[in-house]
């Protein structure tokens, strides 16, 4: 039946399964999981108890797994809660169905819903059975880590962070485990080896008395067991560090500064997580911001995607370097912007500490200066803030940021000027498999305009107004180019990405400079100056690109209740009035022209409905950088107490062995409560003092542990096949003694012999072995140099051999206790 190499198999398809954590809100996919493999394990014992052929096993365990799955999701289906029915079935498919649909909803990580637990278990199951087929029925433990690794190919394909350190190294002990036993297995195959020899020390002395044998010596496979541990670990090390040297990978694992060379910047597909973030059924708070625009604040941008493949919009591969640090000197300019008029905002953001891997900084464009810990930079040609390995979740930062105040005569201007050849070569490119009908679609709508910013208006319009067009969040997000075809001239129904994607397209086609920009909404106010961001303002938009103006937003996405609740559509992408053209700080406004009253409030000074009051920002300066301090402050302490803490593990395990060792020996020779005993020695006439050791061997024995741990840790050599008298010797030349500490060592060692190899012997008081080993340590102090002495103060060795010896035999046990459980079958047989 296989039954330690079964549990085995289980385990380490458990180890491998904590890669899965970063998918998953709570714990509980855990427990689903290790139902799963559970019953995978208990199927394939049925059926190898049966003896049916090893190819057969998978049967057993998938159909114990579907009893699992049955009683757990669809008992109510179920002939007696367990026994699966076509109801059941019928039922399990549709749970399976609405977890696929789940999946698609929710970004990592998800909340465990039933559909998305049913795809757990089942997945975790699905890889148990294959393990246990390979490493159990098939007896090939090495191939079956290729479906552990399958788990790990889930959250990397998922998330960019992919699986922690942690994760990684609880998969691998399981891997390497699963191994060890099976090649435990197989050499246990060939019987038990026969080894006379003995330890040296277990010979008595000549004239000591006869000599006590505790039994035959197990084999020392020691060094065996140490090669298999150092391959185990170097293939480990290989795994992880392998990767570095491959062309066009940039693991994070050791680059703490982001320092070293040139690396490129990889992540998911930013408007993969678009449509989740619009559909959370939580719709969480993502930030907080304030800010000290007087017109109300503009978008927050965290993607600039400047390249369209044919069939979705992404950004080139961006080179890091070092020179690219906030740190290194000012943000450049914003491109282009040089005719316009401008104002400078100031905006500070508090990102929700719940938000994950948000390693792009959303931030108002242009930024001029970025205030963050960390290691964060910019990419010159879209301003975009990112890190290779920070995350803003939890951070405070200020951004002061230059905001761009075009008017449509500003727009027009820039019109009639060619535009830079590093502007025109990166965002005019059109795939040539764009359909005809998309490139027709573009200039019909456009037909007739004099002006590229004339151009742009009528396509903004043509998606808000004239084209009909519908938005919809339940329309799948485009995967292909297809897909945006049909939305331009069929179903004319989605959401931000595909109005985004559809108008930054036909742009180009026009003659218009365009890319996707994807971040957030201003949110809603909530207070004086301050907005709140939810994940239902995720949004993307086009920016066009005008001479003198740079790169201005445009808004094709409807607003309001029938569209993007939050998004504002710019005033100079209106069709031009008489005069609009004349009012610089009329840049944002709503989706339809400002009412006579708006105008007449400006003009009076009134200002917009989102300005600050009369006194200005300046007599409400922003919070000081007090919190910001504290918040990144407060995990450096804390990981700093850890470190410490850490550090003082080995001392501290020190002290508390050489405590309880004479604890021990003095609860041993402590007077008992009964009746008086006249053999036993009894304390001084006051009742002071140490009562004489009534065991004289345990006290010889704690002295001469303590020697030896003494010597160890003052890096004294110590062969533990010498005797007693020849270890006193041995130290003896090693260390300059005086004559005190001489016969210190010598009652020790005295002592020891006597009690190892001595029947009967008069009781020796403890205090006295106790007081000569302090002696004996001090001098192996004096005669070593600093390093050695604190070395054995904070890192003493003799604590991590005595942790190797404590796991050797806890492993022996362990070992020990397989090997009855696999043999309890067979006993059970016989009887």
């Amino acid at each position: 039946m296989r039954i330690r190499m079964t549990i085995m198999a289980g385990l380490a398809t458990l180890a491998g399964s904590a890669a899965l954590y970063p998918l998953f809100e709570s714990t509980g996919w855990f427990w689903t999981g290790l139902g799963a493999v559970a019953s995978v394990a208990a199927g394939g014992l049925v059926f190898r108890r049966l003896r049916l052929p090893a190819p057969l096993g998978p049967a057993g365990g998938l159909g114990a797994l579907v009893v699992y799955l049955t009683v757990v999701y669809a008992r109510d289906y179920a002939l007696l809660w367990f026994v699966p029915t076509p109801g059941s079935v019928r039922h399990l498919s549709d749970l399976a169905a609405e977890g696929q649909d789940a999946v698609g909803r929710y970004a990592a990580p998800v909340p465990l819903v039933p559909g998305i637990g049913l795809l757990v278990a089942a997945g975790v199951g699905v890889v148990a059975t294959l393990v246990d087929l390979l490493a159990v029925g098939l007896r090939r433990a090495a191939p079956a880590g290729l479906p552990l690794l399958a788990m790990y190919s889930v959250p990397a394909a998922v998330r960019d962070d992919g699986v922690g350190w942690l994760a990684f190294g609880a998969g691998a002990a399981g891997f390497l485990a699963l191994l060890m036993a099976d090649a435990r297995e197989h050499v246990g195959g060939w019987g038990r080896t026969v080894d006379t020899r003995r330890r040296l020390d277990e010979v008595p002395m000549a004239g000591a008395g006869a000599a006590r044998e505790e039994g035959a010596a197990r084999p020392d496979a020691g060094s065996l067991a140490a090669s298999g541990r150092r391959i185990g670990v170097g293939a480990v090390a290989v795994a992880v560090l392998l990767p570095m040297a491959v062309p066009g990978v940039h693991p994070r694992l050791f680059d703490l500064h982001g320092t070293g060379g040139t690396q490129t910047v990889t992540t998911p597909d930013p408007l993969v997580s678009l449509k989740r973030e619009l559909t959370r059924m939580d719709d969480s708070v993502v930030l907080t911001y304030q800010s000290d625009d007087p017109a109300g604040p503009d978008y927050l941008r965290l993607y600039a995607l400047d390249r369209f493949d044919g069939d979705r919009w992404t950004y080139t591969a961006l080179k890091s370097s070092v020179d690219d640090r906030l740190s290194s000197g000012d943000i450049p300019a914003p491109p282009g912007l040089r005719i316009a008029p401008r104002r400078e905002v100031v905006t500070r953001v508090r990102v929700r500490p719940e938000v994950r891997n948000m390693t792009f900084l959303p931030v108002p464009y242009a930024p001029a200066r970025v205030s963050i810990k960390g290691d964060w930079r910019v990419h010159p040609a879209s301003l975009m803030v990112y890190s290779l390995r920070d995350s803003a979740s939890g951070r405070t930062y200020t951004v002061r940021s230059v905001r761009a105040q075009p008017t449509p005569a500003d727009l027009e201007a820039g019109s009639g000027y060619p535009y830079p050849p590093e502007i025109a070569s990166r965002y005019l490119g059109v795939p040539r498999n764009v359909p005809q009908e998309v490139k027709n679609l573009a200039r019909k709508v456009t037909d007739g305009a004099a002006s590229a910013h004339e151009r742009a208006v009528r396509l903004q319009r043509w998606f808000t107004q004239t084209g009909q067009y519908v938005y919809d969040l339940s329309e799948p997000a485009p995967q292909h180019g297809s897909d945006l075809v049909d939305f331009l001239l069929h179903s004319k129904r989605g959401y931000c990405e595909q109005f985004a994607a559809a108008m930054a397209l036909l742009a180009r086609i026009v003659g218009i400079p365009s890319r996707v920009a994807m971040g957030y909404t201003p949110g809603t106010e909530t207070g004086q100056g301050e907005w709140t961001v939810r994940s239902r303002d995720a949004h993307a938009w086009p920016e066009l690109y005008f001479e003198g103006s740079g790169w201005v937003r445009f808004e094709p996405t409807p607003s309001g209740s029938a569209g993007q609740g939050t998004a504002t559509t710019p005033v100079y992408s209106q069709p031009a009035a008489p005069g609009a053209g004349q009012r610089p700080d009329s840049s944002t406004g709503s989706s339809s022209d400002p009412s006579p009253r708006e105008e007449e409030s400006e003009a009076d000074g009134a200002g917009p409905r989102h300005r600050q009051d009369d006194e200005g920002p300046q007599s409400a300066p922003l919070p000081p950088e007090e919190e910001e301090k504290q918040s990144w402050a407060v995990p450096w302490l804390a990981g700093g107490v850890l470190v410490l803490a850490l550090l003082a593990v080995p001392m501290v395990l020190r002290v508390l062995t050489r405590r309880r060792r004479w604890a021990v020996l003095a609860v041993r020779t402590a007077p008992s409560a009964g009746p008086a005993d006249d053999t036993a020695p009894a304390a001084d006439a006051r009742g002071r003092g140490p009562r004489p050791s009534a065991d004289p061997a345990g006290a010889a024995h704690a002295a001469w542990r303590e020697l030896r741990a003494d010597a160890l840790d003052h890096g004294l050599h110590w062969l533990p096949s010498d005797t007693p008298r020849a270890a006193a010797r041995r130290l003896g030349q090693l260390v300059d003694l005086d004559e005190e500490g001489e016969r210190a060592l010598a009652r020790i060692a005295r002592a020891e012999e006597l009690a190892r190899y001595s029947g009967s012997l008069p009781p020796a008081p403890a205090e006295r072995l106790r007081a000569d080993v302090r002696t004996v340590r001090e001098a192996f102090a004096a005669s070593v140099g600093r390093r050695a002495r604190w070395r054995a103060r904070l890192l003493p060795p003799s604590t991590m051999a005595e942790a190797r010896g404590t796991l050797r035999s806890a492993g022996g046990r362990a070992a020990e206790l397989s090997e009855r459980l696999n043999e309890l079958p067979r006993r059970m047989r016989r009887r």
